[in-house]
């Protein structure tokens, strides 16, 4: 089994996974996904969709945003061209890492991923123009389901690479709650 190598982050739960990649000449070849791998190193979530964005702009800010269940997603996060700050936020009632955050930059040349399961609001920002990115989901999108969490709350205090008043950013998107008035919608 062509097993990824994964690193753990501060975040219960939230992985950083390097697929081997076998390069030549030629350039590589990288198997990115393997339910039986994947499961092997702790990701046991199954996948039902894949989603891709493309943002034209960097500072593009996508997020943070999360499903309540019963349409709660687990993601699997990589980038397919440019460069991405990949954020997630433990958004877990009662978890010891509550409101704190992991961010990491993936890009198309390291083909790192993160796994963000359940439980967790997730957004990123572009690094590079025309950054184009893929994620696997483990639930539907359900609009009725959608939720957010403010990207530049001071109280999670997201060290973004980017300056805010830069931030190219949707008004829903902006116009998001603070932790602080978040209601419990996940709890350990």
């Amino acid at each position: 089994m062509n097993l990824p190598a994964v690193e753990g982050t501060l975040l219960e739960g939230v992985l950083q996974i390097v697929p081997r990649r076998f390069a030549d000449d030629r350039g590589y070849f990288c198997e990115t996904y393997n339910s039986q791998a994947f499961e092997h190193v702790g990701v046991h979530s199954v996948f039902i969709q894949d989603n891709q964005s493309l943002s034209r702009q960097v500072d593009t800010v996508r997020g943070l945003h999360f499903q309540i269940p019963p349409f709660a997603q687990a993601k699997l996060i990589r980038v397919l061209r440019g460069a991405i700050f990949d954020v997630a936020v433990d958004i877990r009632c009662g978890s010891s890492t509550y409101g704190k955050s992991f961010g990491v930059t993936l890009t198309a040349e390291n083909g790192h991923q993160l796994f963000v399961p359940t439980g967790f609001a997730h957004g990123f920002c572009t690094l590079e123009p025309d950054t184009e990115v893929l994620y696997k989901v483990s639930a539907p999108y359900s609009r009725e389901h959608e939720r957010g969490l403010k990207w530049n709350d001071p109280v999670v205090a997201i060290p973004w690479p980017i300056n805010e008043s830069e931030a190219v950013i949707l008004d829903r998107d902006r116009d998001l709650p603070a932790l602080s008035v978040l209601p419990e919608f996940f709890r350990l």
